[in-house]
């Protein structure tokens, strides 16, 4: 009896010990991801220098942030010329959130009906490097300078796809 007494007290003890071995503790963590909507610039309005006239001497037209225009050298405005306009874009994304804004830091060439080019340079944009959306919603414009050179052939001279501005949430 004292055998068995011995030995149901062993594997009494051997299943606590094997019991408190086996004990384990387990922790939570939430998992949780953030969907913003996605940031997307368009075109409102193209960039549009107006009717402008060359002459023997080169010069610039500098269009405004208000699609006014002045005039450097030989170049002038005739009157009543009212096509001119400042690019304009709209941002959209969420809420309020920042953005940076890229516009060419290079000249871009605009290409004559008849011959020639010219180039456009100096682009700026009214909100600098960075902006800010409203309610998921921004307006930028983009204003420029128009190099016109000497004795420039009349024609429409155009360029539709190197004004690229680009955004990127901050």
């Amino acid at each position: 009896m004292k055998t068995i007494s011995k030995l149901i007290g062993s594997v009494i003890t051997l299943c606590a010990m094997t019991a408190g071995v086996n004990a384990q503790s387990t922790a939570t963590a939430s998992t949780t991801a953030v969907l913003v909507t996605p940031i997307s610039i368009a075109k409102t309005t193209d960039m549009h220098f107006g009717t402008v006239a060359a002459s023997g001497t080169a010069g610039t037209v500098v269009l405004d942030y208000a699609d006014g225009r002045t005039t450097t050298g030989g170049v002038t405005l005739p009157s009543g010329s009212t096509l001119q306009k400042t690019a304009v874009f709209t941002v959209t994304g969420e809420g309020n959130s920042g953005f940076s804004i890229s516009i060419p830091s290079s000249p871009i060439t605009l290409t004559g009906s008849v011959s020639g080019s010219m180039t456009v340079s100096n682009f700026a944009d009214d909100l600098g490097a960075s902006g800010t959306l409203v309610s998921g919603s921004k307006t930028i414009k983009v204003k420029a300078t128009l190099n016109v050179g000497v004795g420039q052939v009349a024609g429409t001279y155009t360029n539709a796809s190197d004004l690229a501005v680009t955004v990127n949430y901050n």
